[in-house]
């Protein structure tokens, strides 16, 4: 075992919850009229944000709701014998807000009419930000195992899930960042290439994909703000899941804490098989198994009243096949891959006065993935293991002022790679006369990057101005630095429940780190006497966004965002045929623009949804500026000029779902999703297609557009609570997704993307159980 997997594992089965960037909370103390505490039922509800919680103070009537997004909330005090306590709040530094309550006596006639708070638009947001709540994850359709965080992700405007569940945010080739309880994860975390989350374990997401505050850097197509699950309780507790369905599917989660005094620790275990893990690229769903497993442990101490502490612990596996195509499957082929990750953070943060906070996390991290190839692999036998250590810290300080809201800080990264690499051609009819049978690749490097920020939000009035510069340096294969300005603006008119704001974010994005040793090396000169090698650079780019929201009748809300991205060196990956294998290329530029909107209704009655509308055109311009290329490629690379769509350059995408509360205890839901269909660039025969990918599938390509044709899948969802007392409570749901069972291709034969179908009718059923 690896010393720093024996180092992680071997912490305190703890973990700190704190929460994201974005977010603080709220320190209540509730007295009666007399002045003593008041044991009391606390409601905190923020519909923008989709966020509705209960708490309940303790004997002297004090109480801490953290992880509370930034927002406007509606506060709610309620104790038997005195009068209701209601209030509006705002949540806008990771500052504690501390709130004294002091209880009424009721009036003796009570006809006053109370006037709920609006909260289901932020005034004061200066750029476009989805949120998906408690409720939202309860009440979705059930995912596939390890697909149910990218699946929440892919409902929203922007983004797109192409096959084997990786995201893209507006355009963007493997440019998300995932930030866990704080602490960001840059490399790819699609389902092919890291173990995922389970939706049990998320509490709540925010999304963005403009107005990026300046402490977030490196991966800037998106960010996927994820607080995960805790339960603040005192005593034990927790949550039991299971669900299974079509293709053999399985899926069991537990999770159990105790909470005491200043304290609270927290276990969870999940695991889950699977015969349809990947997208295949034929119908055959041939050789899809995969099993997946992981353990996870918090802690939580607050050590003072200025002073909180948290160690995390997290250790995920998953191993799956490489579905095959037909003359794969035909000769016998079976690949095998494997994907581990072992984390752990220790994070610490004191309040230094009513107006600032220091907050400090350290991480550390050792992935590892494999590929295992039999000897009856077609046209290539391709073996391959990486592995990645990370250190990573994070310090910064938060200032409230006046009007301001003042952050600054800074990250240091330390990462260790390791690639070892090694093929053999079976068909040498697949690559370029004298390319050797045989090759083999051994390396490592080290990652260093560094950045510092500093951001400030101020209101002023109806006008809100955030404004932030961040300095990034990055060394890998190249070095570079950059200084980065970001800004936003918003204004905000009660009178029309309007919010207008603009934003412009310069981003410095570094380059995917998979097989970029090996794409990088001399080495790969024996493949073929026509070799272009090009060291793959960061990507600078400006992004704009200007839109709007709009809240109609206190029941519904609509955002609407233009936005206009231009990169240069503009990031893609290129896969080894149908291996998994991929390695980092990038272009001379890339143009993507697109229109968003989204139309929700949080609750209104028995009803809530939302629809989802998203037009976004992309194109990148050649020739190549970083990348591996041999032959024709090669030659060709740096004397075209031209541009192309980007394969992510579906025009129109929608997405919905409403939910009718029947009764108290059952409810029904029914959704879908639309697109118009990705790019293809085939350049074979129309016979060869037929040979690999069947009829059926060719009938879904239009050849003369070189599109995929347009995709539709529609679900629907019943849920019931079949059992409700005080300490335990139950409920049940049953799925069917592609109620109309369309054949769907997601990307065929795409110029860097390959092929992959997605689910066909399929039927989930899932039980949960809190105690």
């Amino acid at each position: 075992m690896r010393p720093l997997s024996l180092f992680l594992l071997v912490l305190p089965l703890t973990l700190a919850s704190f929460a994201q960037s974005n977010s603080g909370e709220i320190r209540i103390s509730v007295l009666d009229p007399s002045g003593l505490g008041a044991q009391s039922s606390v409601s905190l509800v923020c519909d923008a944000n989709q966020f509705r919680q209960t708490y309940s103070t303790d004997t002297a009537g004090n109480l801490t709701a953290r992880s509370l997004p930034f927002g406007v909330y509606r506060l709610e005090v309620v104790r038997e014998g005195f009068a209701t306590y209601s209030a509006s709040l705002e949540i806008r530094s990771a500052i504690p807000t501390t709130l004294r309550v002091k209880l009424a006596l009721p009036p003796l006639q009570s006809s006053v009419e109370v006037k709920a708070a609006a909260t289901l638009i932020d005034p004061y947001r200066t750029g476009s930000s989805n949120r998906i709540g408690e409720e939202t994850i309860e009440h979705s359709t059930i995912a596939s195992p390890g697909r149910a965080a990218v699946d929440l992700v892919d409902s929203q405007p922007g983004w797109l899930l192409e096959s084997n569940g990786v995201l893209h945010p507006r355009g963007s080739e493997y440019q998300t960042q995932f930030v866990i309880d704080g602490v960001p994860l840059t490399d790819n975390r699609s389902p092919a290439f890291a173990p995922q989350l389970d939706s049990d374990d998320v509490d709540s997401m925010t999304i963005l994909t403009a107005d990026f505050p300046a402490e977030y850097g490196r991966k800037l197509g998106g960010v996927v703000e994820v607080a995960t699950a805790r339960d603040p309780r005192a005593g034990w507790h927790g949550t039991f899941t299971a669900s299974g369905g079509s293709f053999d599917s399985v899926d069991g989660f537990l999770a159990a804490q105790y909470g005491w005094k200043k304290s609270a620790l927290s276990v969870n275990v999940n695991g889950a098989i699977t015969d349809r893990y990947l997208d295949p690229p034929v119908l055959g769903n041939y050789r899809n198994h995969a099993s997946t497993n992981g353990f996870g442990a918090r802690f939580d101490r607050e050590l003072s009243d200025h002073d909180r502490i948290g160690i995390t612990v997290r250790h995920d596996l998953a191993l799956f096949q490489v579905p095959n195509e037909q003359v794969q499957e035909a000769t016998g082929q079976r690949q095998d891959r494997g994907a581990m990750e072992t984390i752990g953070i220790l994070s610490y943060e004191r309040i230094l006065s009513p107006h600032a906070l220091l907050d400090l996390r350290f991480m550390g991290r050792d992935d590892s993935s494999d590929l295992s190839s039999n000897a009856l692999s077609t046209p290539i036998i391709a073996s391959q293991q990486r592995s990645f250590r990370e250190g990573y810290f994070k310090g910064s300080f938060s200032l409230h002022h006046g009007h301001h809201e003042f952050k600054a800080g800074g990250e240091f990264d330390y990462g260790s790679i390791h690639e070892q690499f090694a093929s053999v051609i079976t068909d040498p009819t697949q690559f370029d006369p004298g390319t050797p049978t045989i090759f083999s690749f051994l390396g490592a490097g080290q990652d260093r990057e560094q950045s510092l920020f500093a951001q400030d939000l101020v209101r002023l009035g109806r006008w809100t101005l955030s404004a932030g510069l961040r300095w990034d340096h990055y060394q890998l294969i190249v070095e570079r630095n950059n200084v980065s300005p970001r800004l936003g603006i918003a204004w905000y008119t009660p009178s029309l429940d309007l919010v207008l704001h603009i934003s412009y974010d310069r981003i410095f994005q570094t380059p995917a780190s998979e097989n970029i040793l090996l794409a990088s090396s001399p080495s790969v000169q024996a493949l073929n006497s026509a070799v272009l090698r090009l060291p793959v650079q960061p990507s600078h780019g400006n992004f704009w966004e200007a839109g709007l929201t709009k809240e109609f009748l206190r029941q519904a809300k609509l955002d609407l965002n233009y936005y206009d991205r231009s990169f240069n060196n503009f990031a893609d990956d290129d896969l080894l045929l149908n291996t998994g294998v991929s390695f980092p290329i990038a272009f001379r530029k890339g143009e993507i623009y697109g229109l968003e909107a989204k139309a929700e209704v949080p609750q209104w009655g028995k009803f809530s949804g939302f629809l989802s509308y998203s037009y976004m055109v992309g194109f990148a311009y050649t020739p190549v500026t970083g990348g591996l290329f041999f032959g024709s490629d090669a030659s060709a690379a740096l004397l075209n000029t031209g541009r192309f769509p980007v394969s992510q350059d579906q025009r129109n995408t929608v997405s919905a779902r409403a939910r009718y509360q029947a009764t108290s205890r059952i409810w029904m839901a029914f959704g879908g999703q639309y697109g118009s269909g990705l790019p293809t660039e085939f350049d074979g025969t129309l016979q060869l297609a037929l040979q690999q990918y069947g009829q059926v599938i060719v009938n879904r390509i239009d050849f003369v557009r070189d599109r995929v044709r347009p995709s539709l899948a529609l679900n629907t969802s019943v849920g019931a609570y079949i059992l409700q007392r005080d300490h335990l409570k139950m409920r049940a749901q049953f799925d069917v997704q592609n109620l109309n069972n369309r054949i769907n291709v997601i990307n065929f034969a795409g110029l860097f993307s390959g092929t992959g179908i997605a689910t066909p009718r399929s039927y989930a059923a899932r039980l949960e159980a809190q105690f």
